[in-house]
């Protein structure tokens, strides 16, 4: 939002210390959602079917949890579930 010192409105000063809070929480919350992602995308790399299938377990949860956090769009996070199941079961 725009400098801090320059607003004047309550409800705009709560709004900005909110975003700001917000943006931290959720942006630690997107990146352990992109490493589940990859250590499934690694495990479907080296070829492992047993790992990438228990790497997905973790993965699924994950973005399940994010998409009902409202962190990630749900229709990411089931996109994004079918895509990594879809390479799982071409190994």
């Amino acid at each position: 939002m725009a400098n801090r010192e320059k607003l004047r409105i309550k409800s705009v000063l709560k709004r900005s210390r909110q975003n700001i809070k917000r943006n931290i929480l959720k942006s630690s919350q997107r990146a352990l959602t992109r490493t589940a992602v990859k250590a499934v995308d690694s495990a479907i790399a080296s070829g492992d079917k047993q790992a990438a299938s228990e790497a997905f377990k973790k993965a699924e949860k994950v973005l399940d949890t994010m998409a009902n956090k409202k962190v990630i769009h749900a229709n990411k996070a089931s996109r994004t579930k079918s895509r990594l199941n879809k390479k799982i079961k071409s190994l």
